[in-house]
């Protein structure tokens, strides 16, 4: 099954300052955070502050050139979970054809936010995360490297709403 997301936040870890992309269901039953790059942070965050460049960044010239081939982005999936690494599709249409390709996610949800297509997460990515199968990986092995490891797996889903974009 799926679960439609919105963004409910971007943030910084204080660890590494990698940011991380905060997805939250509908429902509000389910928060997912993502470890994502600063470039697809800043692709994410320009649409959702609706900053404009002069010239097109990689995310806007790639959704021009989607819309020249007049091709639609129906909506992205966070389809699983493998090794602390997410998975993600993203689901196309061209005239009849529909058709699905291999992304990261914060590249997919760059797109889908250009394109204002909705966001899901599938029930596996949600039960791995869940479960335990997703680790957080302490890069600071000092005192204060181990507090923050300790806080982040301390961490539940209503703590993820404080952060707002």
């Amino acid at each position: 099954m799926l679960h439609e997301v919105t963004i409910a936040g971007l943030t910084l870890d204080q660890a590494t300052n990698t940011p991380i992309l905060i997805l939250k269901s509908l429902d509000d039953q389910h928060s997912i955070p993502i470890w994502i790059g600063l470039l697809e942070a800043t692709a994410i965050a320009s649409v959702l502050q609706d900053i404009n460049f002069d010239r097109p960044m990689t995310h806007d010239l790639f959704r021009n050139f989607i819309q020249f081939m007049k091709i639609e982005i129906v909506k992205i999936e966070v389809c699983d979970l493998k090794e602390n690494t997410f998975y993600a599709k993203i689901h196309f249409k061209a005239g009849e054809k529909i058709f699905e390709m291999d992304a990261r996610p914060s590249d997919a949800i760059a797109l889908a936010l250009r394109f204002k297509a909705p966001i899901f997460i599938d029930d596996k990515v949600i039960e791995k995360f869940g479960s335990g199968d997703f680790k957080h990986e302490a890069v600071d092995e000092s005192e204060e490297g181990k507090k923050w490891a300790e806080y982040l797996e301390k961490l539940s889903p209503d703590d993820f709403g404080k952060y707002k974009v």
